[in-house]
């Protein structure tokens, strides 16, 4: 049987180079899913989630918009587990046919956030019933906002990406910020800094991506 044309080796040494990137670039795309899924979901659950949060419930007590107290609240669990489905399909998707060290990190790592998060609900739920209800709702935001920012940073340093380091530094900074400002004022910077640079950093890695 004769060789076709697609099985011959390019003469070329540099088409044989260009094939070989473009081969490369192809199989990364396929094993790095789209990063706006990873982080477009959250962007939004952050930006509609605790918007909603300072519209009701704003800075000393300030009502800018006389929503049903549970809505906030169940908008943001709602989109919240939207976006750990979306999230969780994209990554098993594209994971898993990887093996070996890698697909091992992977399952530490989505350990680390599971394990991590019922730690922090049950601490929550036994000291919140401590504090006046504008404190409960802060303690609530600001542990799980720093877990999360805690967390990106972590999964940067394992996986040796500057961007996710960052981005969690940068979800750390305004969590403070948000602290130091006090109840409401901390909705409103986690909704539009954490939510904004989520959505700004899903961006800008998939403009990368292509590049």
């Amino acid at each position: 049987m004769s060789p076709s044309d697609d099985d011959i080796p390019p003469a070329d040494p540099a088409e044989a180079l260009r094939l070989i990137t473009e081969q490369q670039a192809e199989v990364s795309r396929r094993l790095n899913p789209d990063p706006r899924l990873f982080h477009w979901p959250w962007g939004v659950a952050w930006l509609v989630g605790f918007g909603l949060f300072f519209l009701r419930f704003g800075p000393d007590g300030r009502i800018f918009v006389d929503l049903p107290e549970w809505l906030p609240l169940t908008v943001l669990f709602v989109l919240l587990a939207a976006a750990g489905i979306i999230t969780g399909g994209a990554g098993a998707k594209a994971y898993g046919q990887v093996v070996g060290a890698s697909s091992q990190r992977g399952t530490w790592y989505g350990l680390a956030w599971f394990l991590g998060n019922v730690s922090l609900f049950a601490v929550n739920i036994k000291i919140s019933p401590l504090l006046p209800d504008d404190l409960q709702g802060l303690l609530w935001a600001a542990s799980a906002v720093g877990l999360v920012g805690v967390l990106l940073m972590a999964g940067g340093a394992i996986w040796l990406d500057r961007n996710l380091f960052w981005l969690g530094a940068w979800i750390i900074v305004l969590n403070v910020a948000g602290l130091i400002a006090g109840p409401g004022w901390h909705a409103l910077i986690i909704a539009l800094g954490g939510g904004g640079g989520l959505l700004l950093a899903g961006t800008i890695a998939a403009l990368r991506r292509k590049s």
